[in-house]
């Protein structure tokens, strides 16, 4: 069977210039040592700090693939508390999102950085929105733009059809393996926390956030490890969330963009910018949930452009 997202994927990544190193650092913040990654900067641009989703993965869900934007700016990864190198806090059972997005705005200062622009993951859009929320309520030109990726909604409503929609994705054009392996799993069970069942459920799950499911037999799902992130999503999962208040006429300008094949509907993408109010949507054909991925030349000149617009002089 063919693969035109995979085979676009391939002629894109024939076409980039090797990607660059990561400088590792160590920031101190809120009492935890955290590990960031920074690429070279590039003169006259602001830096993108970029948030990876998952919440039991680390930086490396989102490079090398987000590599492509490091050729006009400076791109800054980081591990959120207690994922990959950065440090668990203390009382892990305690951790939530909330946490998670206030650490941001305190490792921007550590880092010295007056102003950047924040691209969020899924679950890290859900952190990059909250975290600008904060962050510019103390220092109103931190953040100059926001993009979100298939960011997670505003509410939690998209958190409880999501399960059988993957079943269903799997069952109608994925593999009866992978329909039987995820159809097996109760989604309930990801209400208590345990890295065992959460990161064997994600594994199961990989296939359905895929458009194209010969493109997702070609990719190995990643390996989640981290307990603290366990913690968050049970408790989201438990009691779910809304943050409309809080998110209400974000003055940041915003793009939204999201593979529009995605298990996670275009709707939620659409409610956000409403809510967000100075954003836009900007759907990406034959997607699904890494739309970096399927259609990797749309998406990376849709951000681009989006970033370069109103970009300070160096």
């Amino acid at each position: 069977m063919s693969s035109p997202a995979l085979s676009r994927y391939l002629a894109f990544r024939r076409s980039l210039p090797p990607r660059p190193a990561l400088e590792q650092r160590k920031v101190r913040a809120r009492g935890l040592d955290f590990a960031v990654f920074l690429t070279p900067p590039v003169e006259g641009t602001l830096p993108l700090l970029c948030i990876n989703g998952g919440l039991i993965y680390d930086h490396k869900l989102l490079w090398p693939a987000l590599a492509p934007l490091a050729t006009h700016r400076q791109l800054i990864l980081y591990d959120q508390r207690g994922r990959g190198q950065s440090q668990a806090p203390p009382g892990i059972s305690a951790s939530r999102i909330e946490f998670d997005a206030g650490d941001i705005p305190v490792i921007r200062k550590a880092l010295g950085i007056t102003q950047w622009d924040v691209l969020g993951h899924s679950w890290g859009g859900g952190i990059a929105m909250l975290s600008t929320a904060l962050d510019i309520k103390a220092s109103p030109n931190a953040v100059r733009r926001l993009v979100l990726v298939n960011a997670v909604g505003i509410t939690s409503r998209w958190l409880g059809p999501l399960h059988n929609a993957g079943v269903e994705r799997l069952k109608n054009e994925g593999s009866a393996e992978d329909h039987a392996r995820l159809a097996a799993f109760d989604p309930t069970t990801l209400e208590t926390p345990g890295i065992e069942h959460h990161a064997a459920y994600t594994r199961a799950y990989f296939p359905a956030w895929f458009g194209d499911q010969e493109f997702a037999r070609n990719v190995n799902p990643p390996l989640g490890d981290s307990e603290t992130g366990t913690h968050v999503v049970a408790r989201l999962r438990r009691e779910g969330y809304d943050w409309t208040d809080r998110l209400r006429d974000l003055p940041v300008p915003t793009l939204v963009v999201h593979g529009a094949a995605d298990v996670l509907p275009l709707a939620e993408a659409e409610n956000t910018a409403r809510t967000l109010g100075n954003a836009r949507v900007a759907p990406i054909p034959e997607a699904g949930h890494n739309p970096f991925w399927e259609s990797p030349e749309l998406f990376f000149t849709t951000v681009d452009t989006f970033l370069r617009e109103g970009q300070p002089a160096g």
